[in-house]
């Protein structure tokens, strides 16, 4: 079972232009914006925007292979990526996701976190890309 929303993940063309957009025009204190930091293992930079009950995630291509740049072809001002949800163990969900007949498109690797991840097809989600992030272990006791 998924536990609570963690993250919306937005594709942009800029995280520093979507940093401002946080800051200017909705007033997220930028000390409630992370630092842009780079995950080459999944062609991303990211960066998190923090609110009071979940996070913003901003990710942007790192290079030609990013699989961001397809979804920023079809949308060029940026747009939703995914939702992530935490679980208890990821294993355990990768595995109930392929019994209950879901498309899983990859083995757990660790993402922004730090803590291991999957995503799950859209096509099984009504269109929705969905990752599923295990909690780090000392976060549910």
């Amino acid at each position: 079972m998924i536990g609570r929303l963690n993250h919306v993940g937005i594709a942009v063309p800029s995280i520093e232009d979507a940093k401002a957009t946080y800051r200017d025009l909705y007033g997220v204190p930028a000390d409630a914006i992370t630092e842009t930091k780079e995950l080459p293992a999944q062609g991303v930079k990211f960066a998190f925007v923090n609110l009071a009950n979940s996070q913003i995630e901003l990710i942007e291509p790192l290079g030609a292979d990013s699989p961001i740049n397809n979804f920023l072809e079809k949308n060029p001002k940026g747009g939703q990526h995914h939702v992530c949800f935490e679980v208890a163990d990821i294993y355990a969900a990768r595995d109930d996701m392929v019994v209950r007949g879901a498309k899983v498109l990859n083995e757990p690797r660790i993402g922004a976190h730090g803590t291991p991840i999957i995503f799950v097809h859209p096509k099984d989600s009504n269109g929705v890309l969905i990752e599923l992030m295990e909690m780090p272990k000392a976060a549910h006791g």
